[in-house]
């Protein structure tokens, strides 16, 4: 290619220009200001729950998430191992231990029989976890009729990490909608991006208050600047709330397409050469994925190629491709945590590729890519 194609680059247009002048205009260029109030409104409208906090990030989300939640040093909490590291990355951030669990060949998601497993055995030896942290991977919800089930019945508070899922529905609820707080990611790389940002989202007004108070310094209501209690600086800023109002317009026509290049994909693998070789990640029963990205496992045997060699083809020709997230239990950072299972997401890591899945990709790109994958050009 003359020009890059990157995994999942920002859409942006005439729409979202016009909402950041707007907000350069009306001269509110430091932190806060009426786009951030009223993304806030469309955001959590969008996501079905009452009320939503804007934020620098949506690791912010997660440390605000926890933090409220009580987790604390030397406290357990229970989360995905095939995920980015930023989910694990927040509990650390707490000083609390992560103990990682193994995904489902159905979903990719963490295995519900795994979660309710490790929960008893904690159960009856009086060890059970402050926290469950549940990943919405690569824009497809987790089972949460089974996991919200078995975290009600040991009264264990389950946060959503909804940062790749933004758009998808779980029997017909919105991502964010699920446990008591929920977090989205808005880094330029997501399918809605304010360049950076996230928000924190829960049906509870008292958790994002408090998330809205912690986030703008734990500053009190007085003409001087009086703290009681330790706070950060994780507020979105008006320019680029302005920028997401914009993108959420968008958000339906965003996950379309998404959906329509994991389509492309599926068609283009069902040949001879690849089918059975190559396999999509599957969307779950129940579920209305994103495909915020498109992955592909690889049985390197029957194909003839090891996704590391499709990927070295796909970046000679100047296009971007991953492998699938590296497990955190095989992460150095996490070495010798206790990890539930491990086995589906080591092979989901070995033989994964992530396909550029820009919501802008033409047609032409997308034959371009297929072409690479199955070795024709």
């Amino acid at each position: 290619m003359s020009y890059r194609i990157y995994l999942s680059p920002p859409d942006v247009g005439p729409e979202e220009r016009a909402m950041l002048l707007d907000a350069f205009d009306s001269n509110w260029i430091a932190p806060l200001g009426p786009h951030v109030d009223a993304f806030e409104r469309e955001l959590a409208e969008a996501a079905g729950v009452g009320h939503a906090a804007a934020l620098a990030s949506g690791t912010a989300g997660l440390h605000l998430a926890l933090h409220m939640l009580g987790v604390g040093r030397g406290d357990v909490v229970l989360t995905s191992t095939l995920t980015f590291a930023a989910t694990a990355n927040a509990i650390a951030y707490v000083g609390a231990e992560p103990v990682f669990i193994d995904a489902t060949r159905e979903s990719w998601n963490m295995d519900p029989a795994l979660l309710a497993e490790e929960l008893g055995a904690r159960a009856r030896s009086g060890t059970l976890p402050k926290a469950v942290v549940v990943v919405d991977l690569y824009g497809q919800c987790a089972d949460y009729d089974a996991i919200g089930a078995v975290c009600a019945r040991y009264e264990v508070p389950l946060i959503e990490d909804a940062a790749e899922a933004l758009g998808a529905r779980y029997d017909g609820r919105p991502a964010g909608s699920f446990g008591r707080i929920a977090v989205v990611s808005f880094n330029g790389n997501k399918i809605l991006t304010t360049s950076g940002g996230g928000a924190l989202l829960s049906d509870d007004a008292a958790l994002v208050a408090r998330a809205r108070y912690l986030a703008s310094q734990a500053r009190q209501p007085a003409v001087h600047y009086e703290h009681t209690e330790v706070g950060y600086n994780y507020r979105l800023s008006n320019l680029l709330a302005a920028l997401g109002r914009a993108q959420l317009r968008r958000l339906d026509a965003f996950v379309d397409r998404r959906r329509a290049n994991r389509a492309f994909y599926r068609h283009a693998f069902s040949t001879p050469i690849a089918e059975g070789a190559l396999r999509l990640m599957p969307e779950a029963p129940r579920c209305r994925s994103t495909f915020w990205l498109t992955c592909v496992e690889i049985d390197a045997d029957a194909f003839g190629a090891t996704g590391e060699e499709i990927r070295g083809r796909l970046a000679r020709a100047n296009i971007e491709a991953r492998p699938v997230w590296k497990p955190m239990h095989l992460q150095p950072v996490f070495e010798g945590r206790r990890v539930v299972g491990g086995s589906v997401a080591e092979s989901l890591f070995a033989r994964g590729l992530c396909l550029p899945s820009g919501s802008a990709l033409t047609n032409a790109e997308l034959e371009e890519i297929a072409d690479l994958v199955l070795g024709e050009r």
